[in-house]
């Protein structure tokens, strides 16, 4: 597939607002041509000044004639970098838009794949980064890169040879540019690299600066973070070091316009080839390139980094969608959940390896297993937060890949073990589960599920501001009104990923009576860890490694999985143990 320019890209992010550019590309030109009189002007009063002319009023009409152009010019450049201003925040807007609902399209492992810090980065920091190019580049650029050719044509018109001696400076510039050029090869693209790295590892060091302290080891992650900018500042001197020269030489020469003017224009007058007040207009003109050759060969570098970022952006955006209707077909029946067959692979490394389930509308499903055996990949394909490499997931009687993304989503409600709650009050976060709902039905939810005593104790009740992340809150609290905020969904399915695991044994035992409560119809799937928690399901599997080595009642594994047996006698010892300290 043919790999999309950056313009177009912008095109599409401005929407409506595209013509803006337009408008202020048409504005920054007609400014152009207001700068351009004046020096026209000024020729013209040399010319009168050699030719003796002492008419004083011919003078100052002149003066303030160039006063407006230079009135007009100002306008059109405000006028139009106004212009410019809004449509680049429509593209910036455009950006983080469509980066946010592209995330929300992809595969749950596609964006884990890549840190929390480096999509923050992106959003937030490197889109913004965009705003100066974008408003100033589009008509400054094209203002201050039309200006010389205008003049340059005119110069042409009225000695070809004078012309071409402006071209003498730029020449030697354009040489120096492209040994900078060449010796900064590699360079951008690793400083972008270095860049993200800090970024990432000062995003690691702030979000675990608790854990770095309880364990007295904010030595060692600080000189991790120190060693990343370290690292992001020698790859930016390194990179000045070779290209300084080189640099400074495309900076000296590219604007030079009077290295060959002035030598070659005086040769020429001196040989009575070319008139004294064409070559001081030529000279005049000549002065008026240098100004915006220099502004606009200074967006070289805001070029590159802007082409850099919507490299970032674009790869975001250009990568595969899950693939799910915009429609329903077939409606499911029921709310039975089967997997057939089903493979997946993180990273190239399978981590599951046909899996074959069937959980029955209604039924308390369990999935046990030893740490890392894949219980809650399985859970997070259900849930449609993955697709499998191969094999089949059916809701219903239906392949889930032929349902809406929307609809599905709706028919279950994900706890998961790594809760989020957003920095707004606990009313509104668990308001989140349902639309709409009323103070009563939260509240009920709250209730339900154990919360609504310690909400009542929190400072300013169910309007408590919980803070980014619900930091303040414990983990038990966050993962209960992560539960309320589930079940207030009212989803047919339900799963919660070990999702008691921070709460204590009073009020797992509360919870997990609301929930029998809750999901009474329903289908519930838990991904335990405590076997006493779910000894009453209808069905546990039992995963090792990738693979169901065995399914049935608690009484069933008992007798038939060694490995469950295990799990369980090694759990009651555990418990047995934690009775006897709190006992002593």
């Amino acid at each position: 597939m043919k790999k999309r320019s950056v313009f177009s890209w912008v095109l599409e992010f401005a929407g409506r607002k595209r013509a803006y550019f337009g408008g202020s590309v048409a504005l920054a030109m007609l400014g152009v041509a207001a700068s351009f009189v004046p020096y026209l002007i000024i020729a013209k009063i040399v010319e009168q000044l050699l030719a003796g002319n002492t008419d004083w009023d011919f003078y100052l009409k002149q003066v303030l004639l160039m006063g407006l152009f230079w009135l007009i010019r100002m306008t059109l450049h405000s006028v139009s970098t106004s212009l410019s201003h809004v449509a680049t925040f429509t593209v910036l807007g455009g950006i983080r838009k469509q980066l946010c609902e592209k995330l929300s399209r992809i595969p749950l492992g596609s964006v884990l794949d890549d840190n929390s810090g480096t999509y923050k980065n992106i959003i937030v920091e490197r889109v913004d980064s965009m705003e100066t190019t974008l408003a100033h580049m589009v008509p400054e650029f094209t203002a201050n890169l039309l200006l010389p050719i205008v003049m340059f044509a005119y110069l042409i018109s009225i000695d070809w040879r004078l012309g071409l001696a402006n071209l003498v400076g730029a020449g030697i510039g354009l040489i120096c540019m492209a040994i900078m050029f060449a010796q900064s090869k590699g360079g951008f693209e690793l400083s972008i690299e270095k860049t993200k790295k800090l970024n990432d590892t000062a995003v690691e060091y702030i979000n675990g600066i608790e854990v770095i302290k309880a364990f007295g080891k904010t030595g060692s992650s600080y000189e991790k973070f120190v060693v990343a900018a370290r690292e992001g500042a020698d790859v930016f001197i390194n990179w000045m070091r070779r290209c300084i020269w080189a640099q400074s030489g495309t900076m000296s020469f590219l604007p030079a316009t009077f290295l060959g003017v002035l030598p070659i224009g005086l040769l020429l007058v001196r040989s009575g080839s070319l008139s004294p007040v064409d070559y001081i207009t030529g000279i005049i003109l000549s002065a008026g390139l240098i100004t915006p050759l220099v502004v606009a060969f200074s967006y070289t570098d805001d070029l590159l980094k802007m082409g850099a970022i919507f490299g970032e952006v674009t790869e975001i955006l250009e990568r595969d969608d899950m693939i799910r209707p915009k429609t329903m077909g077939e409606e499911p029946k029921g709310s039975d959940i089967v997997l057939k067959d089903v493979r997946f692979s993180y990273k190239d490394k399978e981590v599951l390896h046909g899996i074959n389930m069937e959980i029955k509308q209604g039924e308390v499903a369990a999935i046990v297993g030893p740490s890392g055996s894949g219980k809650s990949t399985v859970a997070r394909l259900i849930d449609s937060l993955w697709d499998p490499d191969s094999g089949i997931i059916t809701y219903g009687g239906e392949d889930i890949k032929r349902l809406p993304l929307d609809y599905y989503m709706g028919q279950i409600s994900y706890v998961a073990q790594d809760n989020y709650l957003f920095d707004m009050s606990v009313m509104e976060n668990i308001r989140l589960g349902k639309a709409g709902a009323t103070d009563e039905e939260v509240i009920n939810a709250a209730k339900a599920t154990g919360c609504h005593e310690f909400i009542l104790g929190l400072e300013n009740g169910y309007d408590t501001i919980v803070g980014g992340a619900g930091g303040h809150l414990s983990g038990g609290e966050r993962q209960r009104i992560c539960i309320a905020r589930a079940m207030l969904k009212d989803a047919p399915v339900v799963i919660l990923d070990e999702a008691t695991a921070y709460t204590d044994p009073e009020n797992e035992a509360l919870v997990q009576s609301s929930v029998a409560k809750l999901v009474k119809g329903r289908t519930l799937i838990v991904i335990a860890h405590r076997l006493s928690t779910i000894v009453d399901a209808d069905k546990i599997f039992v995963i090792n490694d990738g693979n169901v080595v065995a399914s049935g009642t608690q009484a069933e594994l008992l007798g038939s999985c060694e490995l469950y047996k295990n799990m369980w006698e090694a759990h009651s010892m555990a418990k047995d143990e934690d009775f006897e300290v709190k006992a002593s």
